[in-house]
């Protein structure tokens, strides 16, 4: 289990995506690492948090390695 920010990676998936986005693009801001990488360390599902999150109206930019 990681914790970030008091959350645990593992309930990602049940976050509220406005919060989601802003702990993503922090750690990935903060770590200097790529979606993919973070995807692969926490066993998190990449397409499903893009797809989450750009059901919110976010999308993953890769040249700015952040969603907006």
């Amino acid at each position: 289990m990681f914790l970030f920010m008091g959350m645990d990676w593992s309930s990602y998936s049940r976050m509220d995506p406005h919060l989601l986005v802003g702990l993503v693009n922090t750690y990935l801001r903060n770590q200097g690492i790529s979606l993919e990488e973070l995807c692969q360390t926490h066993q998190i599902c990449r397409e499903h948090l893009e797809a989450r999150l750009s059901a919110e109206g976010y999308e993953y930019l890769p040249e700015q390695e952040q969603f907006r």
